[in-house]
């Protein structure tokens, strides 16, 4: 694929279309549709080009799929989008709404053409629509995420995910464990690469050149001394003064119920939740609908929509763009900003 004339300044993303049979290919369809993307960037699909077309037709809207066989520059009329599909083989009938061995290993191949376009330096960037778990894995990719997958495609050593929405950033240092298992899973070390890759994101992506970062504690009231938990003494504090030690203004951890409040005011640039829902509650209480998945670490810039496959509702058409159009928002700004 040839990258565009040097005259264009709008970065070229690629968006990878996810599980087939989840919402993916209606979420794009109808993002790529928007002027205003259009004005920030340019979009190339990687994705089933069947599967595109079918979606496009079933929606009645007003496109064209245009596809795209990788030696040649990517089409950008008004009114088409570009598809470049991946599969040696067209992916054959499945079932909307069900997980699949055969859509499972789609999604992991646009995922890998991707992250293979990206580092050769053809896309500025990749902007994922959601994959899913069980279809993933009955292909035979044994990941519990995109994450775990990029990194490991990239060979990145350390990688987090952050999500971003409103005026909020958290990282999180543990994401889908169990609540009963969280003690045993909040170490020192995690704690420290999670304020660590807060403050890389922040710095290199953000450009903030010293971020203040506010870092939550577990239980309520910070422990009380104590009287409610020792994992604040125990590792929260020594992981934020480690994070002290080598510059970062990171605090000491924070009862959960104002620090979030105060990042919303602007006293901190981000957050180091220490789990899934503790993070995420004030997230979508804030910004529900248009938050945005950010991996933090990976050579290549990384966005993702805020949701899953949505298998209950593929095909009746009242799937929402807009985590899809904030990712691809996000994205753009970041590619600029390199």
């Amino acid at each position: 694929m040839k990258r565009q004339p040097q005259r264009e300044m709008r970065p070229l993303l690629g968006i990878t279309m996810g599980d087939p049979a989840g919402i993916g290919p209606e979420v794009i369809a109808k993002a790529v549709t928007s002027r205003a993307l259009r004005k920030i960037c340019r979009l190339l699909v990687i994705g089933s080009f069947p599967v595109m077309e079918r979606t496009i037709k079933a929606l009645k809207l007003k496109l064209k799929a245009v596809r795209v066989d990788g030696h040649e520059a990517v089409p950008m009329r008004a009114g088409t989008v570009a598809v470049l599909d991946p599969l040696k083989t067209p992916l054959g009938k499945f079932t909307l709404g069900v997980a699949a061995k055969e859509t499972g290993a789609a999604s992991v191949a646009f995922i890998k053409k991707g992250v293979e376009l990206a580092q050769l330096g053809c896309i500025d960037g990749i902007v994922t629509a959601p994959i899913n778990k069980e279809a993933i894995n009955m292909a035979g990719c044994h990941y519990p995420g995109h994450t775990e997958l990029l990194a490991d495609l990239t060979q990145t050593q350390e990688s987090g995910m952050m999500i971003v929405g409103g005026p909020l950033r958290i990282m999180f240092v543990t994401t889908h464990v169990a609540i009963k298992d969280l003690s045993a899973l909040l170490t020192q070390a995690k704690i420290e690469k999670g304020i660590r890759l807060a403050h890389q994101a922040l710095t290199r992506l953000y450009g903030i050149k010293k971020p203040k970062i506010g870092v939550a504690a577990l239980n309520p009231h910070a422990g009380e001394h104590g009287l409610f938990g020792d994992e604040e003494a125990r590792v929260i504090l020594p992981a934020a003064r480690a994070a002290q030690a080598q510059g970062i203004l990171a605090s000491d951890p924070l009862p959960a119920d104002t620090l979030f409040g105060k990042a919303v005011k602007g006293q901190y640039d981000g957050i180091v939740a220490m789990y899934h829902d503790q993070g995420l509650i004030p997230l979508k209480l804030v910004a529900f609908g248009t938050c945005v998945n950010l991996t933090v670490g990976l050579p290549i810039i990384r966005t993702s929509v805020d949701h899953g496959t949505a298998f209950d509702i593929v095909g009746k058409g009242i799937a929402d763009p807009g985590s899809l159009f904030e990712a691809v928002k996000l994205a753009a700004k970041l590619a600029k900003g390199r």
